[in-house]
């Protein structure tokens, strides 16, 4: 024993040696301290954000530890020798983006930043973004220490349908948007994102319209818009827009939220459970004296950390989160589970139930496999009159293919959150309609007819599409609708009297294909159908509305909506490397968003700085 606290007194100065602290404060060229800025060890896990003041503090860093990064959305990424220093103040240039007046100059793009993007390179994929090369540091959270196993499912663009043969489409309505903010989490980062990471129906339902308000007792308006597609003036473009009726805020139904909450391991980067925390507190400031919250984390096993709480007891909500620490495997099955039976426990009659599911999806333990959890999520569907929401989170293992199938499965939504700035978008802004359903099971049913349609192709929405006898199917499941939503689909349509060829997806053998004399004497271009169910039905409503060839309008004359849309579709055509879009360049998308953008809507106007960078990695791929 002696031998052994002899050996421990002279180890021990070595061990406090091998550690230390790292203090200082961080301001802009000014020197105006900066908060919430990102104070990284290089090649660790170990950070520190600063306070109001630009403080920051880092505990137990390693004596081999060499390099700080400090990072902030729109500043740029600083990197700083540790050396032997203790105390390590720094200033943060802002980015070097300039946005000027698009009215009447060039947008430029300062060609500094891109020399550190130089060595980042990029990786697209037709199936899984994965690589077990050491992925640069970025702001959004690459570190130098792990390999990049993110997963995103294969996409197959829609081809386009020849009208004679098959002049019926059908979808459910999808109004997610992870897939936006995870692409701008890559172009923020100076990379490309993977092909499947990109869906287009999502970077368009990202954006609000300004579609007219729903009148009378449907839950929503339905709008149309029909011009020449800007990519190919042969062509031609149909927009179509669903706004959902806002609730009066005076009289909400109240909330049993019950967050589901993954602290395994996987968890522990400083953008996933740490920015978790920051946005549960974030939505606690919407919430109402009526509302309820609990907390049920998972890891090797699932537990209750927090009973059913009113909302107005923050502090203890709080500090139920703040005890939350990751570590261990990831068991979701037995979260969901849980998560399912406290929120029926708890259940408010006529009242919003929902399960709030936050997590990087990187399931490891028991019901692991994507289709387990699905039939898992959809019995529970089915089952119970609960709504589920998906919140992703991080980087490097994020699987955002299967959050995106578990959450289709389980009448609800899909958001990624990057950044703080997009957690006050879920959590504050649009807190109503992302939590409150007003119509269920939406679908789309559209017949063209071939005397003026010779093909069409939807585009996006490959993962959406429906079976024609799906429409009136009542038990087919379909996507839901919230307050003040808005969803937004375009197809693209070539002109019956075009010269283009299609080619045939097969020869028919049994069935004759041709133009009916009432298609041929029709003025009617179209036939657009909606179905819906009440919140409280199982029986489906039939809404229809007819557009005629007369309301072909040219482009000149189409709305800033029409042409901001069109500008975000070409935008995901270009990031996915389609076939469907031809000598159209990222400059042609911002020539286009630029003249219909709106300029005091800052994710407007955030469009048009991610598409500068992606065309500025693109030359420089």
């Amino acid at each position: 024993m002696k031998k052994f606290l002899l050996l421990l007194a002279f180890l021990l100065p070595f061990v406090l040696m091998a550690q230390k602290t790292i203090t200082g404060f961080v301001t802009d060229t000014n020197s105006n301290p900066l908060k919430d800025v990102l104070v990284q060890i290089k090649g660790y896990k170990t950070f520190a954000t600063t306070d109001a003041a630009g403080k920051y503090i880092l505990n137990n860093v390693p004596e081999k530890a060499a390099y700080l990064i400090f990072s902030l959305k729109g500043y740029e990424i600083l990197e700083e020798e540790i050396k032997s220093r203790i105390v390590i103040n720094v200033k943060l240039q802002k980015e070097a983006i300039i946005l000027v007046d698009f009215n009447d100059e060039k947008i430029e793009f300062d060609d500094i930043v891109m020399e550190k993007e130089a060595s980042l390179g990029s990786k697209r994929s037709n199936t899984m973004y994965e690589t077990n090369a050491p992925v640069s540091y970025d702001y959004y959270g690459f570190t130098d220490d792990g390999p990049n196993t993110e997963e995103y499912s294969n996409i197959v663009e829609n081809e386009y349908k020849e009208t004679t043969r098959d002049p019926v489409s059908t979808f459910s309505i999808d109004v997610d948007n992870a897939s936006y903010s995870n692409v701008r989490r890559f172009l923020t980062g100076y990379q490309m994102p993977p092909n499947d990471a990109v869906r287009i129906e999502e970077m368009i339902n990202y954006f609000d319209y300004d579609y007219p308000k729903p009148e009378g007792e449907q839950p929503f308006s339905v709008y149309t818009e029909i011009s020449e597609a800007p990519w190919n003036k042969e062509h031609q473009l149909l927009h179509i827009g669903i706004q959902g009726k806002t609730l009066n805020y005076e009289d909400l139904k109240p909330c049993n939220l019950v967050f589901l909450i993954d602290v395994s391991g996987s968890m522990s980067d400083w953008n996933k459970l740490p920015l978790v925390k920051e946005s549960m507190k974030l939505l606690l400031d919407g919430l109402s004296k009526n509302d309820y919250i609990s907390l049920v984390v998972y890891a090797g096993a699932a537990g209750v950390v927090l009973e059913t709480t009113p909302a107005t007891e923050k502090d203890k909500i709080i500090k139920a989160l703040d005890n939350l620490s990751a570590g261990g495997s990831t068991a979701c099955g037995e979260g969901i589970s849980l998560a399912y039976d406290v929120c029926q426990k708890n259940l408010i009659q006529d009242g919003n139930n929902r399960v709030i599911l936050c997590t990087d999806g990187d399931f490891n333990v028991g019901t692991s496999s994507t289709g387990d959890l699905v039939d898992l999520i959809t019995e529970f569907r089915q089952k119970y009159d609960i709504y589920l929401t998906i919140c992703g989170f991080g980087m490097g293992n994020y699987k955002d293919d299967r959050m995106e199938e578990i959450s289709n499965a389980g009448n609800g939504n899909y958001f990624y959150i990057d950044t703080k700035e997009e957690a006050e978008k879920v959590f504050v802004k649009e807190l109503r309609a992302n939590l409150f359903t007003i119509a269920k099971d939406v679908k789309i049913q559209i017949e063209f007819n071939p005397y003026y349609v010779k093909a069409y192709r939807l585009i996006g929405y490959e993962n959406r599409m429906l079976a024609k006898e799906d429409f009136d199917d009542d038990k087919k499941d379909a996507g839901e609708l919230g307050a003040g939503h808005t969803v937004t689909a375009i197809y693209e349509i070539i002109p019956a009297n075009s010269d283009e060829e299609i080619r045939p997806v097969g020869d028919l053998k049994y069935q004759q294909t041709g133009l009916t004399s009432e298609a041929k004497s029709s003025d009617e271009l179209f036939t657009l159908k909606l179905r819906y169910k009440p919140i409280k039905s199982e029986k489906s409503i039939l809404i229809e509305q007819v557009v005629k060839k007369r309301d072909i309008i040219s482009f000149e004359k189409t709305s800033n909506i029409f042409k901001f849309s069109a500008s975000v579709a070409a935008f995901g055509m270009l990031l996915r490397d389609s076939k469907f879009i031809e000598n159209y360049t990222y400059s042609d998308v911002l020539n286009l968003a630029k003249i219909s953008y709106k300029k005091d809507d800052q994710y407007q106007t955030e469009f048009l700085e991610l598409v500068q960078k992606a065309e500025k990695i693109s030359k420089n791929k």
